[in-house]
């Protein structure tokens, strides 16, 4: 089956799309990324995202052009990585806009429709909902393909994903016990930090330069710390609403730093946090995955491997799946197991009372799609 994932997380770096080749194998699946490549928001979609999202309050206008404008932007970005070729379907995460997981309301924009009109195929999207309606987060839906993609039976492993949120799934070896949640931020409060120092010039703290430079203020990190969403026990799920830009402005002390001790301050808070994490729920010297943006920060990865003593932390991509691309290929898979009708959230990671199916489907020559679906299973 030949699939295109696309993701756009809460990092804002646009959209990951992915050319995935994908073969069941009994439970599991064999996986090729054909091609994969991240199509940036232009400065105008960028902007009026931020004037959107968190701990802005944007009106239903603004959300109903973003939601055309996004399914367009994510139907090119489809078109663009198949390049020529054809696609059995498309499968979209779209983009959070907004998340509150204890109530189980999460919203993702990104007309599928528009995707559909794009490049001609079904398109499953609209992930979240199911789980929510199951009494769950909506989050975190990624473990259930880190299962399938990194279980192992001789070694114990978690894979880590770092992107606006960092998110971390522990697959204990012969285990089928899978423990899941968000740590809490990852690149978000960095990204939002350079933006305002910067002028909104850059938008991240490109391969960790300002806080590799930088000194943690210990007494700042211990009053972001005590945030009592560190101190809750999964399942849980977070998001910019409590971890955008008012998180910064809630510890004004940040303000008095230069730029590289905030960075580097705010670097070590997700260190911290994603460490602590692992340290409580994986077993001792675990091999720790690391995919998402923050897989090409250095300094993060430094930090995380000096408060992980003992355990292995690599890159995605000793694994065969790049950090860019994990996500986009994941929700592929995720599009795959909704076209079967099978349940693909992990209601221990999730809280959902049940496993459920996942995703909406935007239907092309459905019918026929099916039949294949069926034949290859």
């Amino acid at each position: 089956m030949i699939a295109v994932g696309l993701m756009s997380g809460t990092s804002l770096d646009g959209v990951d799309a992915a050319l995935v080749r994908i073969h069941p194998r009994g439970a599991r699946y064999a996986i090729e990324v054909v091609r994969f490549a991240t199509h940036a928001f232009d400065d105008d979609l960028y902007a009026a995202l931020l004037r959107a999202l968190p701990p802005n309050r944007g009106s239903l206008a603004e959300a109903a052009q973003l939601h055309r404008r996004l399914g367009e932007v994510f139907g090119r970005a489809a078109r663009a990585v198949l390049g020529g070729d054809t696609a059995d379907y498309v499968a979209s995460h779209g983009q959070t806009v907004f998340h509150d997981g204890d109530r189980g309301i999460t919203l993702q924009l990104g007309d599928a429709f528009a995707i559909r009109e794009a490049v001609c195929a079904s398109v499953c999207y609209d992930f979240r909902s199911a789980d929510c309606a199951a009494g769950g987060h909506g989050a975190p839906l990624v473990p259930y393909v880190d299962a399938l993609l990194f279980r192992s039976d001789s070694e114990d492993r978690v894979a880590l994903n770092i992107g606006g949120i960092a998110n971390v799934t522990v697959l204990p070896k012969r285990s089928e016990e899978i423990v899941a949640f968000d740590t809490g931020p990852g690149n978000m409060l960095v990204d939002a930090l350079v933006r305002a120092r910067t002028h909104r010039n850059q938008r991240f703290d490109r391969d960790g330069a300002l806080a590799a430079r930088g000194r943690v203020d210990e007494r700042i990190l211990a009053a972001m710390l005590d945030n009592p969403y560190f101190a809750l026990q999964p399942p849980k799920s977070t998001g910019r609403e409590r971890f955008g830009e008012q998180f910064l402005a809630e510890h004004r002390a940040l303000e008095h730093l230069s730029t590289e001790d905030a960075a580097a301050t705010l670097t070590e808070l997700t260190a911290i946090t994603a460490s602590r994490a692992i340290a409580a729920h994986a077993p001792s010297g675990s091999r720790v995955i690391v995919s998402g943006g923050g897989a090409n920060n250095p300094a993060l990865l430094a930090r995380l491997g000096a408060r992980l003593s003992g355990a292995r932390v690599e890159r995605s991509d000793t694994m065969g799946i790049s950090p860019d691309a994990k996500e986009a290929v994941a929700f592929a898979v995720l599009g795959y197991e909704t076209l079967r009708g099978r349940s693909a959230n992990v209601p221990r990671a999730t809280g959902a009372r049940k496993p459920v199916a996942l995703g909406s489907i935007a239907p092309y020559e459905l019918n026929a799609l099916l039949a294949r679906v069926e034949a290859e299973c």
